[in-house]
């Protein structure tokens, strides 16, 4: 969990990048550009200043996002802006999939590939 709050302006960083490419799918670009707002917005499910929860939500978005592009982007398009090293984004992976366990293999298909 550590690594996702300690990479999250990386993340969001790529997430933008990622999300203004133009071989990325629809689908993908939209699911992003969704995360990247609910990021940066200062209106969240959990509110940011209760101490030890706050940041929960921002944190699921996190991983569901981190391993949706991971399951359903090409990991070459993802690693051209992701602003570390392979090995720093393949930590962040695992700590995301972690998390991201949570949320059934079909809606993440259903939000990344447009599929059901």
């Amino acid at each position: 969990m550590r690594a996702l709050l300690r990479a999250l302006p990386d993340i969001l960083r790529t997430i933008v990048r990622l999300a203004a490419d133009p071989i990325l799918p629809t689908a993908a670009k939209v699911a992003l550009a969704a995360a990247a707002l609910y990021l940066v917005s200062p209106i969240d499910l959990i509110p940011d200043f209760i101490p030890g929860i706050g940041m929960l939500d921002d944190l699921f978005v996190v991983a569901i996002v981190v391993d949706g592009v991971l399951n359903w982007v090409d990991r070459g398009l993802v690693l051209k802006y992701w602003p570390g090293s392979a090995e720093s984004f393949d930590g962040v992976a695992r700590a995301a999939r972690m998390l991201a366990v949570w949320v059934p293999r079909r809606l993440k298909m259903k939000i990344f590939a447009g599929k059901a």
